[in-house]
């Protein structure tokens, strides 16, 4: 493991073995319980944090104004804020790792105590902590679990991996072909598609723009332009929060959306006859505006519907 020491060595004996096995049971249940909450509101938020009970006791889960969250009964950082907008150099590091910047001690005092100093220990103990992508004031997506790998000094921050997988590459920064697609798969499945999922869902309110479906679990963020290509950025305007069934459908031009945010189902589906799922949730859809953020800025990208449209039409 990069930038770590296992468990048990020197400076890591002042924790118990049985304290720790409590610790890592706490840790792995706190995940699971906001994963839980994740996918049922796909955002978490401030307040939510404040006071999570996953099987110990209300606890909070996140610090009112710093970044690193370090609960007084825990051996290293519980949690730590990331906030792509912020004064700090946090964000993807080569191919593999996440760089997170020190937090920023007063003029005079030592740069690497504070709250550093148990992230410093969890790292030096192994111990996994979630990382809270902000995506809005208040809101948050989970990113776990998340471990710190190594520490540099002449740079005032941390790097983390973003996989227990990630942890054990034996080079981050000179990656074979085959570690290099594996890392970038698991960076995109674990922050990016949650992050850009989160974003969408919450600029349409949590609801399907074509059928109204207001049951996160059941809704995706989809792609206008498809995230596999140069163009196919992850932003609000290039996305719609689509049902599952009407993302399917959304991918298989069975469903089209134009320009003018009018939905469209292929001539074929509207000529066929079925039970009512077809009927109602495909070919009572034909025609029908789509809902689109009050915000301007993140409605669909007109441009982007256009080409996406065409395909469409092409497709029969």
């Amino acid at each position: 493991m990069l930038g770590s020491t296992p468990i048990g060595t020197a400076n890591c004996k002042s924790v118990r073995m049985a304290d720790l096995s409590l610790e890592l049971a706490k840790r792995y249940a706190l995940m699971n319980a906001l994963g839980t909450e994740f996918a049922r509101s796909a955002v978490l938020t401030s307040e939510w944090l404040g006071r999570v009970d996953f099987g110990f006791g209300p606890e909070r889960i996140k610090d009112v104004g710093k970044g690193i969250w370090n609960p007084r009964s825990y051996a290293g950082t519980l949690t730590i804020v990331s906030d792509p907008y912020s004064e700090y150099d946090d964000g993807d590091h080569g191919d593999s790792l996440y760089r997170y910047s020190y937090e920023r001690r007063p003029r005079g005092q030592d740069p690497q105590g504070g709250s550093n100093i148990k992230l410093r220990m969890a790292m030096d103990l192994g111990l996994p902590i979630v990382m809270l992508r902000k995506v809005a004031d208040g809101r948050f997506v989970p990113v776990m679990p998340v471990y710190v790998v190594k520490e540099e000094p002449e740079h005032r921050r941390f790097l983390l991996a973003l996989d227990e997988g990630l942890r054990f590459l034996p080079d981050p920064s000179h990656l074979t072909d085959d570690q290099r697609r594996y890392a970038e798969r698991v960076v995109r499945q674990r922050l990016h598609q949650p992050e850009f999922r989160s974003r969408v869902l919450s600029a349409y309110e949590i609801r399907c723009a074509v059928c109204d479906l207001r049951k996160a679990p059941l809704l995706d963020a989809a792609h206008i332009t498809a995230d596999s290509v140069d163009d196919g950025l992850s932003v609000v305007a290039n996305g719609m929060a689509l049902c599952k069934i009407h993302h399917a459908a959304y991918d298989e031009n069975i469903l089209g959306i134009s320009p003018d945010y009018v939905v469209h189902i292929n001539r074929e589906i509207l000529d066929e006859v079925d039970g009512p799922m077809l009927r109602y949730g495909l070919q009572e859809m034909d025609r029908r505006g789509i809902w689109t953020p009050r915000s301007s800025s993140e409605r669909p990208d007109k441009a982007r519907l256009s080409a996406r449209f065409e395909e469409f039409k092409n497709a029969g």
